[in-house]
């Protein structure tokens, strides 16, 4: 269903446009600190390309501060001790996570392994 479909949806059944357009969304949230050089690795190796990946495009990226609270809706197993840490989100909860960046092999097999996880709904490549 287009987008432009699911307005006129929503309009022609009076409901919010918030409520017609919710799903599923799996997100990966980087947890960091200012002066973490494995971060500022990981930013220089995987950073420019990860949105234009398959798994950037299920999983987009956000960042957020070790010290910062948690945004609502986000539930975690623990809360995360290094940096960086990579948590892998599914309509807020935690799926797994990567504790650390050792090498961009290491990342990329554990996202894979981390996205089997999701729904099969979920695993499917937006922009394939």
């Amino acid at each position: 269903m287009t987008h432009l479909m699911r307005i006129i949806l929503a309009a022609m059944l009076g409901l919010s446009l918030s409520t017609a357009l919710v799903h599923a969304e799996a997100r990966l949230m980087m947890v960091e600190e200012q002066g973490c050089p494995w971060c500022e690795r990981w930013k220089a190796e995987i950073g420019p390309i990860y949105p234009k990946t398959a798994e950037g495009r299920i999983a987009p990226l956000f960042k957020v501060m070790i010290r910062d609270p948690l945004k609502d809706g986000i539930t975690l197993n623990s809360p995360p001790i290094y940096t960086p840490t990579f948590i892998l989100l599914n309509d807020g909860h935690e799926v797994g996570r990567i504790e650390g960046y050792q090498s961009d092999e290491f990342f990329w097999w554990f996202m894979e392994t981390m996205i089997k996880k999701l729904p099969k709904s979920a695993q499917i490549d937006p922009g394939a």
